[in-house]
């Protein structure tokens, strides 16, 4: 994530009460049409939406940087938070309950069809300018840029949902689960070291290039000051990811996903403009076609989307960062449109994006996330060499510019 932290605009309580008066809207026409479950999901979102926002805690960023500049405190704050959710996780789904409630993990197959998409998926990050959890938080931080990217992320999604029937044909490993063929704990040994060998990578990297580690930004604000408007560095946010995912598990039975909704959103505006969706394959599996019958509120994953947009509106308003323009570049604009149909697309055909597919996915125990990791680390390599082209002479604007 990249945050310009100079100078900041002046202070204004118009966008946080502004947000909590959408979100307050939010919990009682929740509670009105479903209940109690879904207005937890909401402020579940809204403090997800928060999190990444203070922590800036973005995947895309992280991830180019250290491609480039291989610098890696951000690929390390993403290990602290995977091995946190594993420890986590991987308890809770091998005895199948937690706290009384059953849970299942977001298990895939791991084949053709994920490799290609979270290839496609990692391009899409660096064109666009956000993965999927920057997309929503970055819009919700008044990133008038990365709504263009959210648009076409739907529609690359609606896409994808035409063609995935053929996608998923094509040969795979049936859905593996870790925990489950390994058992809990050589599942968790097995993961743990793992994350210890790729931050011990970063490190030698970043050490071989630079000779020491990039020392984390300060900041002049300190104690609840810096609680509620942040910055927070990159270890609280990567707890409290871990945290607010388990939540999720705890609350939905599964853990955290984001792009299914994208999804349901395209489709539900093509269903309205006549397109019969329905007749597709993917609307037709069980889950999806009642998905698309409900109302979008009784849909977890939309609400907890929307929530993440209006937590994010609360931290840049609390931040005093809150200050979209639309002032967008030609280039830049063109690979928010491609870049956000390739992360549409790229999220359906792997079974997730950065979110359902990685950190949910790995935190699962699922195998088709580490499939999901590498093969979406190699599109970041080569969207990170298309971007000069995007975004050459692009200034850099203040505050909030993208995952």
């Amino acid at each position: 994530m990249s945050t310009t932290l100079s100078v900041a605009p002046e202070r204004s309580f118009g966008a946080p009460l502004f947000a909590l008066a959408l979100l307050l809207l939010g919990m009682l026409f929740l509670q009105s049409q479903v209940g109690a479950h879904q207005v937890l999901l909401l402020v579940l979102g809204a403090a997800l939406g928060l999190t990444l926002y203070h922590a800036a805690f973005g995947f895309t960023s992280a991830w180019r940087v250290f491609i480039r500049d291989r610098r890696g405190a951000g690929l390390r704050a993403q290990m602290v938070m995977l091995a946190l959710a594993v420890l986590l996780f991987f308890p809770a789904l091998g005895a199948g309950t937690l706290f009384g409630t059953p849970v299942s993990g977001l298990v895939a197959p791991a084949g053709v069809s994920v490799i290609v998409g979270a290839f496609i998926f990692g391009i899409g990050m660096q064109l666009g300018g956000g993965c999927a959890s920057g997309t929503l938080f970055t819009v919700g931080g008044g990133n008038a840029r990365m709504l263009v990217t959210l648009l076409f992320f739907i529609c690359g999604s609606l896409l994808a949902t035409h063609h995935v029937d053929w996608w998923f044909a094509l040969p795979s490993l049936p859905p593996v689960s870790l925990v489950k063929s390994l058992g809990v704990a050589p599942a968790l040994l097995l993961n743990l070291v793992l994350f210890a060998l790729i931050a011990w990578t970063t490190v030698r990297l970043e050490k071989g290039r630079h000779g020491v580690l990039e020392l984390p930004a300060g900041s002049a604000r300190s104690g609840w000051r810096r609680l509620l408007r942040g910055p927070w560095p990159l270890v609280w946010g990567a707890v409290a990811l871990a945290l607010l995912n388990f939540a999720t598990l705890a609350l939905a039975g599964r853990p955290w996903g984001i792009t299914s909704a994208f999804a349901l959103w395209g489709a539900k505006v093509a269903g309205g403009l006549g397109l019969d969706v329905s007749a597709w394959a993917f609307w037709q599996m069980p889950g999806n076609a009642k998905a698309l019958a409900a109302p979008v509120w009784e849909d977890v994953t939309s609400v907890m989307d929307i929530g993440i947009v209006l937590g994010a509106l609360l931290a840049a308003g609390l931040a005093g960062r809150f200050a979209p323009s639309l002032k967008i570049p030609g280039r830049s604009l063109l690979a928010a449109v491609i870049g956000g149909v390739m992360l549409g697309y790229g999220s359906r055909l792997a079974y997730g994006c950065n979110i359902g597919a990685y950190f949910s996915g790995i935190a699962s125990g699922s195998l088709h996330g580490w499939l999901w990791l590498v093969a979406a680390f190699v599109g970041n390599s080569v969207g990170v060499r298309l971007r000069p082209w995007f975004f050459a002479g692009e200034r850099q604007p203040q505050g909030l510019t993208g995952c």
